[in-house]
């Protein structure tokens, strides 16, 4: 009788993994965070134990991603906007009216293409997890609903200090101005600007809708929060323990993902009933403010790369003409 030799064991060691957010501790990162470690729990009989550490205790995403690269963090759950002077790639998430839905930008991550800019992103020294929500970006303004591009023209919009969400609304008939998130509510209520953009629960929780009277769903970027480990720490790990990581990490963020939609959906009601005018900007005039915004895409080329472009809206051509042929 010939003896058959059982796998061996997974190998699992006592770990502390500290996380760096941007974001306040009652954001839905959380959600996925204890998802995450609800699932590492399982996989590491409570071995790997998750640490994470909120608005910004540990530093800003960009000084919290550079310690990753040096090996003195963990891990830090970031947006994609202000990684793109580590990873240029990054900025093809800045480009406005990229992806019309959810379901769209989901497929794109999660599949070949997210990998392809994963595996830059591990030249840069960081291992890409799972790419969790940050979200789709509205309009909110004091002058007048937004119902097509022409209507932008000549509104004072605060926007990120970033050069594509600048070009964007500049292209629009805009006053694109720069500034500090923390500036933002006083300057809306002394009307010093007159608008800004941000994900319906951002408008909510951080109270613009009390100094705006319009709320227009514009989409006019998404972005993904990336679950980054530093590389040179995710290497000494065992491949049992870099694999929990991974399947955990993808696990949390469908959990986030699912709490942000349902809270964006939920902020929005409170501000109208709180008496915010809404609306929604029609397919054509979308398409319109698409077709606007190509020369945004044309002058970001060469810093993002043109084959990351590419790639990208062949990708999504890919996704809609499968849908278009699936509904038929």
């Amino acid at each position: 009788m010939v003896a058959v030799a059982s796998p061996a064991a997974a190998e699992f060691h006592d770990r502390t993994i500290r996380i760096s957010n941007g974001v306040a501790e009652n954001h839905p990162v959380h959600n996925g965070v204890d998802a995450m470690q609800q699932c590492l729990d399982d996989k590491t009989g409570g071995k790997m134990k998750l640490q994470a550490y909120w608005s910004g205790s540990l530093g800003g995403d960009l000084q919290a991603t550079q310690a990753l690269r040096s090996g003195t963090l963990d891990a830090v759950v970031t947006s994609s906007s202000p990684l793109v002077g580590i990873e240029p790639a990054l900025g093809v998430f800045d480009l406005p009216f990229l992806f019309q839905t959810n379901e769209e930008a989901y497929a794109v991550m999660d599949g070949d293409f997210g990998k392809f800019l994963n595996d830059k992103l591990a030249d840069k020294g960081l291992v890409n997890l799972a790419y969790w929500e940050n979200g789709f970006r509205n309009v909110s303004n004091s002058k007048r609903p937004i119902t097509k591009w022409e209507d932008l023209k000549g509104i004072k919009i605060r926007v990120m200090q970033n050069n594509i969400f600048l070009d964007t609304f500049d292209n629009l008939g805009a006053n694109a101005t720069p500034m500090a998130f923390g500036e933002v509510f006083s300057a809306l209520e002394t009307g010093a600007i007159d608008a800004q953009e941000n994900p319906y629960v951002t408008i909510d929780t951080s109270k613009f809708y009390e100094v705006q009277k319009y709320i227009s769903e514009t989409k006019h970027a998404y972005t993904p929060f990336l679950f980054l480990f530093s590389k040179p720490i995710f290497d000494t790990f065992d491949p049992d323990e870099q694999d929990a990581l991974r399947t955990c990490a993808v696990k949390g963020g469908s959990v986030e993902r699912n709490v942000i939609q349902d809270l964006n959906k939920k902020s929005l009601e409170k501000m109208e009933k709180a008496g915010i005018k809404f609306n929604k900007v029609s397919p054509e005039e979308l398409a319109r403010m698409r077709e606007k915004s190509q020369v945004v895409y044309d002058k970001h080329r060469d810093e993002i790369g043109g084959d990351v472009i590419d790639r990208v809206q062949k990708t999504i051509d890919g996704l809609r003409s499968e849908k278009k042929a699936s509904s038929n």
